[in-house]
C-alpha cells in the first residue's frame, strides 16, 4: 500500500476506506445515443435569439406607453355631426 501522510492536528486512522461504485449499462437503450439528453448549439442560438426578441419588445412597448397621455378625458370631444369616411377609425376593419 501507499504511505499515509499525517496531517497536524488530524486525528490518526489506520483504516482502509470501501467505496461502492454502482455497475453502468453496457449500452444505452434503443433510440438514446451517447449524445441523447446533451444541449446542442443550435439550442443556444435559439435561447439567444428569444432573449434578444424579448429585450427588442420590452424596449419597443416602454417607448409607447411614454407617448399614451396620462388622461384620456382632456382629449377634444368628437363632433357627432361628422361621418368618418371608409377605412378611418379607431376600431379594427370589418
Amino acid at each position: 500500500m501507499g504511505e499515509l501522510m499525517l496531517v497536524p492536528g488530524a486525528p490518526e486512522s489506520t483504516g482502509t476506506a470501501v467505496v461502492a461504485v454502482p455497475v453502468q449499462s453496457p449500452e444505452p437503450p434503443p433510440g438514446q445515443g451517447e449524445e441523447f439528453g446533451k444541449a446542442s448549439p443550435v439550442a443556444l442560438v435559439v435561447i439567444v435569439l428569444l432573449g434578444l426578441a424579448t429585450v427588442l419588445l420590452i424596449r419597443s412597448m416602454s417607448k409607447r406607453i411614454r407617448r399614451l397621455p396620462a388622461n384620456f378625458n382632456g382629449g377634444q370631444p368628437e363632433s357627432g355631426g361628422e361621418k368618418k369616411k371608409d377605412g378611418e377609425g379607431d376600431g379594427p376593419a370589418a
